[in-house]
């Protein structure tokens, strides 16, 4: 799921609202809390210079806090 969760946030990048989204919707699908770790690393990685907002926003409601 992991996997398969990138793919689709690297394919809505270009929109702000659809990456807000589709992040917020694969928290959701995210069972493991390293999982939900490792997710939260990767969207840093490659998009906190883009959504640095939006992935601590969300990420800040997650199961991690």
């Amino acid at each position: 799921m992991l996997e398969f969760t990138k793919k689709i946030l690297r394919g809505v990048s270009f929109d702000r609202q659809l990456f807000q989204k589709e992040l917020s919707k694969s928290l959701k699908w995210m069972t493991s809390k390293d999982d939900l770790k490792r997710l939260q690393d990767w969207c840093i990685h490659e998009f906190g210079n883009v959504y640095p907002l939006i992935i601590r926003n969300t990420f800040a409601k997650s199961a991690l806090q």
